[in-house]
């Protein structure tokens, strides 16, 4: 049955905001709005089969929206160009922040709550923690100009008088999972995994040009896009019956809190490929040497306060499942 909610996703036809439009269907909301650059042939299997109402193209939203002007009960905006080694900032700086800030206005005309995605790219190399402290926003110094506009757009917000009803900034970890084949070079290092050793047997992994991490050992909060999915369907929900406390407004990380080596991720990809691990390691391209995060692992205290309580697909969990029921089946979800 068909629940009467109407949603508007931007990035809908993207990685992340794909699997959310499906996880919405099989919730049974169909009364989706969906917002892409839809002209992207590669990115069309991921959303036409999905249930929605119409799609929008990313270039002409606010034109469609001032002609059409739709009841929308909640916005989520998982649009952005995410690709860090588009050095570019007026790139980021256009899709990622001036049209965040025109998707914001929107919500607070309209009194519309709004989910949006910020990025654990804000951070930068960690010296200043990797905790969603507010005070801490304006002392972060992100590593390239895709976390710079994912900042300053959380810094614009913190800063508006007016704002959404409700409203969360969410800064995703390392996240991994189906659907995201066409970000080819900017995918995950399992596709990149699985990929590889269907071709040559092995996994090539980045050595360390950091004397505190052995080669392999770098570190990051690996979050399986299950769980990404589950805490904006958690709170969209609680957003829209009116159970989302207004204190809770502001930014949340969203990692699992534990970060694990890619050694243990590429071995985890071999095991839902029941094979063997073999890894070579090979220098880290120069260009994005000294914008590398060896460290990142979400505090995740803040999310638990607003009241979220389930369990993450722990590394193994998450990436065998992704390798076996997805990259092994060629299955979309």
């Amino acid at each position: 049955m068909s629940k009467k909610l109407t949603i508007l996703v931007t990035g809908a036809a993207g990685f992340i905001g794909s699997c959310m439009v499906q996880q919405l269907n099989d919730l049974g909301y169909e009364q989706l709005y969906l917002v892409d650059d839809f002209g992207v042939e590669e990115k069309r299997k991921n959303w036409e089969q999905k249930k929605f109402l119409a799609i929008i193209e990313r270039t002409g939203l606010f034109d469609w929206l001032n002609e059409n002007k739709p009841e929308i009960d909640i916005i989520i905006h998982l649009g952005a160009r995410t690709d860090t080694t588009e050095f570019d900032y007026s790139v980021h700086e256009t899709l990622n922040l001036e049209y965040s800030k025109q998707i914001w206005h929107y919500c607070v005309v309209k009194n519309i709550p709004l989910i949006y995605a910020s990025s654990a790219a804000t951070y930068g190399n960690g010296e200043n923690g990797y905790k969603d402290d507010h005070s801490l926003v304006d002392k972060l110094e992100p590593l390239n100009p895709y976390g710079v506009s994912k900042n300053e757009f959380d810094k614009w917000a913190l800063l508006q008088a007016e704002a959404p009803p409700c409203w969360t900034g969410l800064k995703f970890f390392n996240v991994y999972g189906p659907n995201e084949g066409h970000k080819h070079r900017m995918a995950s290092v399992i596709w990149h995994s699985f990929n590889q050793i269907e071709s040559a047997g092995f996994v090539k992994l980045f050595k360390s040009h950091h004397p505190a991490y052995k080669d392999g050992e770098q570190l990051r909060d690996f979050i399986y896009v299950k769980d990404v999915i589950a805490v904006i369907t958690w709170m969209m929900q609680r957003m829209t019956d009116q159970h989302w406390d207004i204190a809770h407004n502001g930014l949340y990380n969203l990692g699992t809190g534990r970060a694990r080596t890619f050694a243990d991720l590429v071995k985890a990809t071999f095991a839902g490929m029941d094979l063997e691990p073999k890894i070579e390691f090979i220098d880290m391209p120069e260009d994005i040497r000294d914008k590398y995060q060896y460290f990142t692992e979400a505090d995740m205290q803040k999310l638990k306060s607003a009241g979220y309580h389930e369990p993450f697909y722990s590394l193994e969990e998450g990436v065998v499942d992704y390798v076996r029921n997805y990259l092994r089946t060629k299955a979309l979800y």
